[in-house]
């Protein structure tokens, strides 16, 4: 077992609770550590439920187009905890030196006490962040917003809310409108709001919390837009007209996630000129996000001629966007869709599932070696049964695979094969097939 992984261990047993939403261990930890909070390079603070990676990313390149040095926190991690923390320029991964040594002076700053494994790493991340010259910090929230453990600046450039979502009710409540009041909690007085297009109900909550700040807010399809045109995107506000490529990542979600991306920095002051953000909108890499797999061990278990995917996404508003891209697949290209999903137990199956019916010939589920919180897949079956999906529980991801080509080869067609769900299966499948994050 190396260095990082015992110390990530030992930081993991020091609350009896993954997850226990509050600031006050944060704020404890980093006055120890000299309140590195206080010493960042300026911020653009992201929350929401969906596209908050594919926001931050798209930011970060454009960003780096036009010369600037980002630091980027993100979460969870797909293969690796590095990952989560990235240093400078050129987007590179938090080397395991460097991360040792932060890790380890929070762990003697913490003294012991109690303190949730995400709030300890974040002061890590932090602390590297403030000690590390950077033209810009993109910060993405962890969970929530209100009670987040990156909610400690006190005056970010720019904050970016996204799409909400039903998600991890268990800590943030089960009305749409109360998720959105936690992540509506990272605005502060007088700091741009951009927020992309939500629900009624989100939407209110948001503006309410905007308007109590005094902070002014800008929503996409009301101040700006982006849309296809011809093959490229035109993104519009009160002020130009852009001409730009179309995003690189998969969706049509993306189109509204790039646009966020553009007016959150045009917000922060940050945005450079049109051949920048062009330059930089073509570079965008988000892994485990309607991904392709095109060769590698569980490719090749495929059928020849597969078309093969992997998409992260875990909850019914990712459900609704990965279920309209591969509606447009479909459209382009006829074949048998299938679907191959391992979930979590704090995840809503049913609500995932649903936007596929009717497009998904059969979902084989699967287990998640790779934490102690997935669901069975007898269970994961059972609940893809529920949303009017046919469903065959299998011991292993190999093993789904195989049933598929199965199936493929009574159809005597190549099939189209989604593997869905969750991070850790994306992490799993990226791993296995020689494409983790690098």
């Amino acid at each position: 077992m190396d260095q990082i992984t015992k110390i990530l261990d030992r930081l993991l047993a020091l609350h009896p609770k993954e997850i226990d939403l509050s600031l006050g261990r944060m704020y404890r930890l980093l006055e120890a550590l000299g309140h590195p909070e206080q010493r960042l390079p300026p911020v653009i603070h992201v929350a929401g439920t969906n596209g908050k990676g594919s926001v931050t990313a798209t930011m970060r390149a454009i960003l780096e187009a036009s010369g600037k040095r980002c630091h980027v926190y993100t979460s969870p991690h797909l293969v690796s905890f590095n990952e989560r923390i990235r240093l400078g320029s050129n987007g590179k991964f938090v080397s395991d030196p460097v991360l040792y040594e932060a890790l380890h002076r929070c762990e003697e700053a913490n003294g012991g006490e109690e303190i949730t494994f995400f709030e300890i790493t974040t002061a890590a991340a932090l602390l590297l962040f403030a000690e590390n010259p950077a033209d810009v910090l993109l910060l993405e929230v962890g969970l929530g917003g209100r009670l987040d453990a990156t909610n400690v600046i006190d005056r970010p450039l720019a904050t970016v809310i996204t799409q909400v979502s039903m998600d991890h009710e268990k800590f943030l409540g089960d009305d749409l409108s109360v998720i959105a009041a936690e992540k509506a909690g990272i605005i502060k007085p007088g700091v741009p709001v951009i927020c992309a297009a939500q629900e009624d109900s989100a939407m209110a909550t948001i503006a309410r919390q905007a308007a109590r700040n005094k902070a002014p807010i800008e929503v996409f399809g009301q101040d700006f837009a982006a849309q296809e045109d011809q093959g490229r995107m035109a993104f519009q506000d009160e002020d130009e007209l852009i001409d730009l490529p179309v995003p690189v990542l998969g969706g049509r979600h993306q189109f509204s996630n790039a646009a966020v991306a553009i007016a959150a920095l045009k917000a922060a002051g940050m945005l450079p000129n049109g051949d920048t953000i062009a330059h930089g909108l073509k570079t965008v890499n988000w892994p485990g996000r309607l991904q392709p797999i095109t060769s590698g061990p569980l490719h090749d278990l495929c059928p020849e001629g597969s078309e093969v995917w992997v998409d992260g996404g875990h909850n019914p508003g990712a459900g609704i966007s990965i279920a309209q891209f591969m509606g447009e697949q479909e459209e382009r290209s006829p074949r048998p869709l299938y679907l191959v999903s391992g979930m979590l137990t704090t995840k809503d199956p049913v609500g995932f599932f649903r936007p596929f019916h009717g497009l998904a010939r059969h979902v084989g589920t699967v287990p998640i070696t790779t934490t102690p919180t997935a669901r069975e897949p007898e269970d994961l079956a059972d609940l893809a049964r529920c949303a009017g999906l046919e469903a065959t529980p299998f011991q292993s991801l190999d093993a789904a695979l195989a049933d598929v080509a199965a199936c493929a080869a009574k159809d005597g067609e190549p099939p189209r094969i989604l593997i869905c769900g969750s991070l850790y299966l994306a992490g799993e499948v990226l791993a296995r097939s020689g494409l983790a994050p690098v």
